[in-house]
């Protein structure tokens, strides 16, 4: 048996046929969705400011328009990173630093007693969880994305 050294599918293909037409897209795709909805999710910190330092008082937040703003720089941050493609991995801690922090205080679903905020909170849970898995699959990814703005 001869033991060759693993090479990525990048070495053994060459950096610029990696991936195919159909790839790229894919990968486009959800740069684009997966930036874009953090990108605007972080927008709404701002515009939306009040509601929502409001609404974090309400679940006991330490510190609510620091945490709001600061969150929403994050996002934005974050989200730009997926969709430029510019650090990634940076962009994808952003995300799953927010994410990991913001959802267990903001939608514990096991201390509400109205049904209906139970289960709003329930969805945002489970979705922030995947949205967390999403995250995890961007760090994990090749640092040159195609179509990429230059890092």
């Amino acid at each position: 048996m001869t033991h060759t050294s693993p090479l990525t599918l990048t070495e053994r293909r060459g950096e610029d046929e990696a991936m195919t037409a159909a790839e790229r897209a894919a990968l486009v795709a959800g740069r684009i969705i997966f930036g874009g909805y953090f990108v605007y999710s972080g927008m709404r910190h701002f515009v939306d400011r009040e509601m929502l330092i409001g609404y974090a008082k309400n679940k006991g937040v330490r510190w609510p328009e620091l945490a709001v703003l600061g969150t929403g720089a994050m996002l934005i941050a974050g989200g730009l990173s997926m969709l430029t493609g510019v650090k990634p991995k940076v962009g994808a801690g952003l995300i799953t630093g927010f994410l990991a922090g913001a959802t267990p205080q903001m939608h514990d679903y096991w201390n509400a007693t109205n049904q209906m905020q139970r289960m709003n909170d329930r969805v945002n849970f489970t979705k922030n969880l995947a949205l967390i898995g999403g995250a995890a699959f961007a760090a994990a990814a090749h640092e040159k994305w195609p179509l990429r703005l230059a890092s």
